[in-house]
């Protein structure tokens, strides 16, 4: 059904606009502007979600974009919306980008001025093009990575699964609708809004879309991540001014990380921002933030000017505010904190028996006993239905929770990095996994507040070994005040952020069944540690508080 063009308040037109690949498939755009003055430079989005939505669930709405000058194209992708052909997900989006940005770019309303946006999928078309194609002016992704494995369906050998389920029941849903089929749709949709997607989503995907991206990632199975397609843009793209924004609570933090540092290795100066903001929710200035960056890059007379290295600005999550860089070298910070885990066999029953000691060496043994009946919840962080900041104080008085937490803080101090955990550990299983979150505990108050979590899967005889291992967790940056405790939790389980694992080969990881064992992990702290590894961005100093 075609849409009548139209005019928006403030005297920002739009209309709708397609154009017709090599294959001869037509994809659909819509198109704001201001409703004079033109040519403008462009700001392009492709997305698969519609494209009268245009990411408003993040984003501004287009007509705001165009009200400050700019033409705003937001495409529906091949196989999604009004455009035509069959979807494949990321496979598709090389040749398309190339032949949309020639379109974009010769469309009158276009100045020749081509900027990008958009995250997550939309991040990753930014940044995809066949060899040859002339880079945009700028990019702006956010929330994506280049990995299939690594950024956009796995951590620690386990498998996504509430993100990946439900993506991919959306996904299906959109073809469900654009084939008219509303019955599916239906099915689709309650199986969201009653969680049965957490126990039927593969059948369902299996059923209504066995070609989708997410069902091949969680066929693929496990053990076998080195499979999953790992993107390789342009290196000219990658020089290009771009403007990366993530999330502490995001997914696809480390996608960002990584991308960052793929474009410095290209010789390109990225600008990277990470707010207080999960996949869905971000900071509100983030807006602005972008739209700076657009008139720097696209509206300036010498844009080349301003491509100079900028130290990436972090959002410290416990002082709530904005800091620049990674890494603190003066004496008020420590810059490579580690701590060794000691208890004397009852850190799942007391909460004093675990002990995190920032001297001396780990001691004591302790076994946990995973019981898939009632498996431990994954609560906020960047995984679970629910992300963000998050009290766990109730999930670490269960029995099948060890904690370990410091004495209180001497002095104050930035712990900026990726945490990891070096611990021992055997199951009396062909299979277990280790579940693990750092938090702090404010002086005064009995609230465990979630800094950061990290996921490790092991399968196979060699997890009846006792050797060690080793789990990494989200990157982070807070403040410890003195007074404040730290503390490390380990559990068996983060249901429904990853599947429990069934402890055989005999049955995939998934929701709890009968096919699920019970599980009973030892670990010996003898050599045990917890430290931070660097984000390599150089030494941190103070922005101007500003809260959320």
């Amino acid at each position: 059904m075609s849409v009548e063009p139209g005019i928006l308040p403030c005297s920002v037109k739009w209309r709708d606009s397609s154009f017709t690949c090599h294959d001869g498939v037509k994809l659909t755009s819509r198109l704001w502007h201001p409703s004079t003055n033109g040519p403008w430079p462009t700001l392009l989005m492709r997305q698969p979600y519609g494209r009268a939505i245009a990411s408003t669930v993040t984003y501004a709405h287009p007509s705001w974009w165009a009200s400050h000058g700019y033409l705003v194209v937001i495409q529906d992708v091949r196989g999604q919306g009004g455009s035509e052909g069959v979807f494949k997900g990321f496979k598709q989006e090389e040749s398309d980008t190339s032949e949309t940005h020639q379109w974009v770019r010769d469309l009158p309303e276009c100045n020749g001025r081509l900027g990008t946006f958009g995250f997550s999928y939309q991040g990753l078309t930014q940044l995809l093009a066949k060899a040859g194609t002339p880079p945009p002016d700028c990019l702006a992704p956010a929330m994506t990575g280049l990995n299939e494995g690594d950024h956009w369906s796995c951590e620690g050998g386990a498998q996504w699964w509430h993100i990946n389920l439900a993506w991919g029941i959306q996904l299906a849903a959109l073809q469900a609708r654009r084939r008219g089929d509303q019955s599916i749709w239906e099915e689709l949709r309650q199986s969201l809004n009653n969680g049965n997607y957490l126990w039927q989503g593969i059948s369902l995907l299996k059923k209504h879309d066995p070609e989708g991206i997410t069902l091949g990632w969680l066929l693929k199975g496990e053990q076998n991540t080195s499979r999953q397609t790992i993107h390789k843009p342009l290196e000219s793209w990658l020089r290009q001014p771009m403007l990366l924004l993530g999330g502490w609570w995001d997914p696809h933090l480390k996608g960002i990380l990584d991308l960052y540092h793929h474009s410095k290795r290209c010789g390109g100066f990225p600008e990277l921002h990470i707010g207080a903001a999960t996949h869905l929710q971000w900071w509100p200035e983030a807006q602005k933030l972008q739209l700076d960056f657009f008139n720097r890059h696209l509206k300036s007379k010498d844009p080349h000017q301003s491509s100079s290295e900028k130290q990436p600005r972090l959002w410290n999550i416990t002082k709530n505010c904005w800091q620049y860089s990674a890494i603190a070298t003066d004496d008020k910070h420590l810059t490579s904190p580690c701590w060794s885990l000691c208890c004397s066999g009852l850190a799942c029953l007391d909460a004093k028996d675990g002990t995190l000691e920032a001297k001396g060496m780990g001691s004591g043994a302790l076994t946990i006993v995973h019981d898939p009946w009632r498996p431990v919840p994954s609560i906020g962080g960047h995984l679970s239905p629910l992300p963000g900041p998050v009290d766990r104080r109730n999930v670490d008085m269960r029995s099948d929770v060890a904690t370990f937490t410091s004495s209180a803080i001497k002095k104050s101090i930035n712990l900026a990095g990726i945490p990891k955990l070096n611990i021992q550990v055997q199951a009396d299983q062909n299979g277990f996994d280790l579940c693990a979150a750092f938090s702090v505990i404010k002086d005064g108050n009995n609230s465990v507040e979630q800094l950061s979590s990290g996921i490790l899967r092991i399968q196979g005889q060699d997890s009846q070994q006792l050797i060690p291992r080793q789990i990494l967790f989200q990157p982070m940056l807070a403040e410890i005040n003195e007074g404040d405790y730290l503390r490390l939790s380990i559990a068996g389980s983060s249901w429904p952020a990853i599947g429990v694992n069934p402890g055989h080969a005999d049955a995939s990881s998934g929701p709890p069944s009968s096919d699920c064992r019970v599980i009973s992990m030892t670990m010996d702290l003898a050599d045990s540690s917890l430290q931070l590894l660097p984000m390599n961005f150089g030494k941190i100093t103070s922005d101007s508080p500003q809260e959320l």
